[in-house]
C-alpha cells in the first residue's frame, strides 16, 4: 500500500511539475505581452486615439474563440482573455467610467463587466452620465437602452437627440436578481427592492414568500442596503449588490422570466473601428419628411441596400406636436461600402440624419 502510494504521490508531483512549467511561460508570455501592448499605447497617445478600442476587442476574443479546440469551453476562453485586456489596458491608462448609478446597480455591474479595472463614478441620472463623458469627467459612460421584458428606456434614447457623444459598444446582460440578506439571518421578516425588481419577481415572491411584506425601495442597491443594516430585512438586488454590501444570497436568479435581459450602451466621443469579422452594428437618428409613405420608403432603401434592420423606435421631438425622429439600428459599419450609399441615400430623402454610433454587435 506504502508503495502504490508514493507511486501516485510521484505521478501527482510530475503533473503538478509540468503545470508550474507551462504557468512561467504564460507568465513570460503575458510579459512580453505586457511590453508591446505599452508600446501600442505610445503610438495611440502620438495619434490621439482612444485606450479602448472595441472593435479590435472584440476581433480578439472572436479569433481566439475560433481557434479554440478545448478542452476549455469557449466562454471560459473569451472571459480569461476579457480580463487579459482589461488588465493590460491599464498599461495605457486607467479609464474613468461614468455609469447610471447608484452603486451596486445593474448599470454599474455591467460597467465593471465590460471595462474591469477602471474608476467607476456613479450619476444620479442617465443625463449626468451623458454630462460626465461630454465635460471630460469621464473616458466613457454606461446606460441602459432596454430591457427584453419592460421594453425601451426613453430617456436614454432622448439624450441623443442633444447629445454630439456616440455609442462605442453595446452589452447585452442577464438580469439575475437574487434575494439577499446580512449573513446569520434566520428568518426574513421583510423584503425591499425597487419597484421594477419586485415586479419580475412577483411570482417567485407568491410562490415562496407569500405573506412576507413587502416594500419598494429607491433602487435594488438602496434595497441592498437597508439589508446590510436591518436585521430580517431581505433585498431582492443584483450579485454584485451582495458583494459590495456583504450580504448572504439565499435564492439566485429569483426572477420570473428566466432570460430576461437588458442592454447596456457604452457612450463615448469617437466612433469604433471595424471588427473585421462583419459582427457591427450601426445606429442612427432619422427625422422623415411628413408625407405619405415616407417610413415605407425608409424602410425600403435597407431592404434594397441588404442590411438587415434590427430595430426602429419612434420619440417625439418635443418640439412639434406630433413630430417624430426615428432610432434605428442595423447590422454594418460605416466603413463598409453599402452603408455610406444608404447614408448619402438617406441625407438626400430625409430632413436630417445623425450617426449615432458604429460598434461591434453583442452576442446574445
Amino acid at each position: 500500500m506504502t508503495g502504490g502510494r508514493n507511486e501516485k504521490d510521484k505521478r501527482l508531483e510530475a503533473l503538478r511539475a509540468q503545470v508550474d512549467k507551462i504557468d512561467d511561460q504564460i507568465l513570460a508570455e503575458l510579459n512580453d505581452r505586457a511590453e508591446i501592448v505599452r508600446r501600442i499605447g505610445r503610438v495611440k497617445a502620438e495619434r490621439g486615439a482612444d485606450v479602448v478600442a472595441a472593435g479590435r476587442e472584440k476581433q480578439i476574443l472572436d479569433r481566439l474563440g475560433a481557434l479554440n479546440t478545448g478542452p476549455l469551453p469557449r466562454e471560459a476562453v473569451e472571459d480569461i482573455f476579457s480580463t487579459v485586456i482589461a488588465h493590460f489596458r491599464l498599461l495605457q491608462k486607467k479609464v474613468t467610467v461614468s455609469y447610471f448609478g447608484p452603486e451596486a446597480t445593474y448599470t454599474h455591474q455591467a460597467a465593471v463587466k465590460h471595462f474591469g479595472p477602471a474608476i467607476f463614478m456613479p450619476g444620479k441620472s442617465i443625463g449626468d452620465v451623458f454630462d460626465d463623458v461630454e465635460s471630460g469627467r469621464a473616458d466613457y459612460g454606461v446606460v441602459p437602452i432596454e430591457n427584453s421584458t419592460e421594453g425601451v428606456v426613453n430617456h436614454t434614447l432622448d439624450m441623443f437627440m442633444e447629445s454630439d457623444l456616440v455609442i462605442c459598444a453595446e452589452r447585452q446582460d442577464p438580469i439575475a436578481h437574487c434575494l439577499m440578506a446580512a449573513p446569520g439571518t434566520t428568518k426574513v421578516k421583510s423584503i425591499a427592492s425597487h419597484p421594477q425588481a419586485l415586479a419580475q419577481c412577483r411570482k417567485w415572491l407568491e410562490s415562496h414568500m407569500a405573506g412576507v411584506p413587502v416594500n419598494t425601495a429607491a433602487s435594488t442597491s438602496d434595497a441592498a442596503a437597508q439589508a446590510a443594516l436591518h436585521s430580517g430585512v431581505a433585498a431582492i438586488a443584483s450579485p454584485l449588490a451582495a458583494e459590495i454590501y456583504h450580504l448572504k444570497i439565499l435564492a439566485p436568479a429569483i426572477q420570473d422570466v428566466k432570460d430576461n435581459r437588458t442592454r447596456f450602451l457604452i457612450i463615448g466621443k469617437k466612433l469604433s473601428a471595424p471588427t473585421g469579422s462583419g459582427r457591427d452594428k450601426t445606429s442612427l437618428l432619422v427625422s422623415l419628411r411628413d408625407r405619405v409613405g415616407a417610413l415605407h420608403d425608409l424602410l425600403g432603401l435597407f431592404k434594397d441596400a441588404h442590411l438587415n434592420l434590427t430595430k426602429i423606435e419612434s420619440r417625439p421631438t418635443k418640439r412639434r406636436a406630433w413630430e417624430y425622429v426615428f432610432f434605428i439600428d442595423f447590422l454594418g459599419h460605416i466603413m463598409e461600402p453599402r452603408v455610406q450609399k444608404i447614408l448619402l441615400e438617406l441625407k438626400r430623402t430625409t430632413l436630417f440624419v445623425k450617426m449615432l454610433g458604429c460598434y461591434p454587435r453583442a452576442d446574445g
